[in-house]
């Protein structure tokens, strides 16, 4: 067995369901599974097609098809090599296929057996949201988990805190239903338009407790809310600092979408780990004063944000350690983790469109 996975499962005490042969993969049964798929390290994946995906899938997963010829070239674009892969599909041959591939190629993959009829027909939960969850580490050592919602949509939480940024029930044809969410401890908006502003989201989101950061613009259109400027900085507890910095338009004759001083980006400093929301901008003078990045969301589709260009050189100036590019849309933003590679940057592609 391999000996980064067989010490991974020593330590949760799971070696029981582990299947060990002569294959380059191993299979777990459904509790042994369930166990490894909680650990930070682990990655998901989803192998099925995105219709079965939609249907209901575990929570957190990535979908990658395994019957699309692009397969490989999407796995090396969006799971790293130093993190053990679990996959699965709807029965386990289809994934069983997908853990040989990515084990010949260095990946470290464990494949539920059974696929998801087993892991339904054990009574484990799943969800029908197109959610992706990136899981993480703060330097004081608690978990912090980034829910892929839509678009600019984004929910954080984080030791029990809730947190959203631009919450919108509906874009397009996708819409996310918050009333099966808890309710947000904080809630950040950073400017008017209406895929980032939605008083409906907003509302159900919201209780008498919940903190509502906004600019004077959205405040105003809300009638309540935290103001804060470009430039302000405050804290929210004794682990959550927010600052307000620039995001708008340089390109001629695109500056009237997000003009200069009215919008806001945030960066969020969470027991010390560093997340830049950029908000509605482009690759403005301003990137250069921030720095100790850990996560950065980039956004990607002109004539109302950046260029896939315009990214790639505000990713070299911010030198996040994750990037997720958002808000992209239509936008092929596919090529960006091969083209930032030397940078060190892990660039990871979720449903942000």
């Amino acid at each position: 067995m391999n000996k980064a996975i067989t010490f991974l499962l020593g330590i949760l005490g799971i070696n029981a369901g582990i299947t060990c042969s002569q294959q380059n993969y191993e299979n777990a049964d459904v509790k042994a599974f369930a166990q490894l798929i909680q650990e930070p390290e682990v990655q998901l994946v989803d192998v099925r097609t995105i219709e079965e995906f939609t249907d209901g899938h575990l929570e957190g997963a990535v979908n990658i098809d395994v019957k699309q010829d692009n397969f490989i070239e999407m796995a090396k674009k969006q799971l790293s090599t130093d993190k053990s892969v679990a996959v699965y599909c709807r029965s386990g041959r289809r994934s069983a296929n997908a853990a040989s591939l990515l084990s010949d190629i260095g990946y470290r993959v464990v494949n539920l057996k059974g696929g998801y009829i087993a892991w339904t027909d054990a009574k484990m939960p799943v969800t029908k949201e197109n959610t992706e969850i990136d899981v993480f580490k703060t330097p004081g050592g608690k978990t912090i988990k980034f829910y892929a919602l839509v678009h600019a949509s984004i929910r954080i939480n984080y030791d029990g805190k809730e947190i959203q940024i631009d919450p919108v029930s509906k874009l397009g044809n996708r819409s996310i239903d918050y009333s099966a969410m808890p309710k947000a401890d904080y809630l950040f908006i950073t400017h008017e338009h209406g895929d980032h502003f939605d008083k409906t989201a907003i509302d159900e989101l919201s209780q008498n407790s919940t903190q509502i950061i906004t600019n004077k613009r959205c405040a105003d259109m809300l009638g309540k809310g935290f103001v804060m400027a470009n430039g302000d900085s405050t804290r929210l507890s004794d682990v959550i600092k927010v600052e307000a910095v620039p995001a708008y338009n340089t390109t001629p004759g695109h500056t009237q979408f997000h003009p200069k001083g009215r919008d806001n980006g945030y960066i969020l400093t969470i027991d010390g780990l560093r997340i830049y929301i950029a908000g509605d901008t482009e690759d403005i003078p301003e990137m250069s004063k921030i720095k100790d990045i850990d996560i950065a969301f980039l956004p990607c589709n002109q004539p109302y944000t950046m260029t896939t260009d315009q990214l790639i050189n505000a990713a070299k100036i911010i030198k996040p350690k994750v990037l997720f590019p958002y808000h992209f849309s239509k936008t092929d933003v596919s090529a960006l983790p091969t083209l930032l590679e030397k940078e060190n940057i892990d660039v990871r592609l979720r449903h942000y469109e």
